[in-house]
């Protein structure tokens, strides 16, 4: 039982985008552009990046599963929830990674606000709680997260993210810190059916990280999606299908040692006025 717990945790930590002490990406969307999501403005961005809250009008709702190299312990659930108030949007999310012997979970509050049609700022705060069952060991500790979004021209669209700025530790006594991890990208509407997206992640304890990612819309509700993205070096993959309120989303991506990662994801909004095409703010 140890020897697997152990072997799972360290998967899980050092393989996987998915678990580094809070930092839980989400998404099939994001996963299948290589997680190159920094960017983008849409119900999700409580979790990539705050400021794309700021252009978001409407109320909704999502949630995702995701499947790391097809082990269940290694999954993960995420749950979402925005809403538009007078002064900005407020953004709520729950996720949790593991399993009853190892589990990471964060509750996330955010806020974005938009101060022109071109530029929105965003914060977060997270509740962190980790759960080790050997022991009954726990830990808790707050992070924040700070992101902007700007339109530097019609079709393209800057994104840049910071979490932990203050570098928060893993928990009251402890002198492991969470990552610092500092993230800059581009989103480029090449035509009205094409996206490109390119970012870089830096954590302040390890080598930068690049990634890319293409949304191209097939039909009018269906789009495709792939992305890659550096250390360790993934291959993504998927598609999307929104037919008003509805979005669905399956994405995925391939480690050459360890395998597939899956993820499937759905939202919906309150609005009844819903564009088909995904754009950048």
């Amino acid at each position: 039982m140890k020897k697997k717990l152990v072997l799972l945790i360290f998967i899980g930590i050092h393989f996987s985008a998915l678990a580094q002490n809070g930092y839980l990406l989400s998404g099939a969307r994001s996963t299948a552009l290589g997680s190159a999501s920094v960017s983008l403005s849409d119900e999700w961005g409580v979790i990539h990046n705050q400021a794309g809250l700021g252009f978001v009008r409407h109320a909704s709702t999502g949630f995702y599963y995701k499947n790391s190299f097809l082990i269940k312990e290694l999954g993960a659930r995420n749950a979402i929830l925005t809403l538009p108030i007078k002064t900005g949007t407020l953004g709520a999310a729950f996720t949790n990674f593991g399993y009853s012997a190892y589990s990471e979970n964060k509750l996330n509050l955010s806020f974005a606000k938009a101060f022109s049609n071109s530029f929105s700022m965003g914060i977060a705060f997270d509740y962190l709680f980790t759960h080790i069952a050997e022991g009954n060991t726990n830990f808790k500790t707050l992070v924040g997260e700070v992101g902007i979004l700007t339109k530097l021209r019609k079709n393209l669209t800057l994104g840049a993210h910071l979490y932990n700025p203050t570098r928060s530790k893993t928990g009251k006594n402890s002198t492991e810190r969470i990552p610092t991890i500092m993230q800059l990208g581009l989103c480029y509407q090449a035509a009205e059916q094409l996206m490109l997206l390119v970012e870089t992640e830096k954590d302040m304890g390890r080598q930068p990280v690049f990634k890319a990612g293409i949304e191209y819309q097939v039909l009018s509700h269906f789009f495709l999606r792939t992305g890659i993205s550096s250390q360790p070096f993934l291959t993504s993959y998927g598609v999307g299908f929104q037919r008003h309120q509805l979005k669905i989303d399956i994405g995925g991506n391939y480690h050459q040692t360890l395998g597939f990662t899956t993820q499937i994801g759905f939202s919906y909004s309150f609005s009844k006025n819903q564009e088909t095409v995904r754009e950048h703010p």
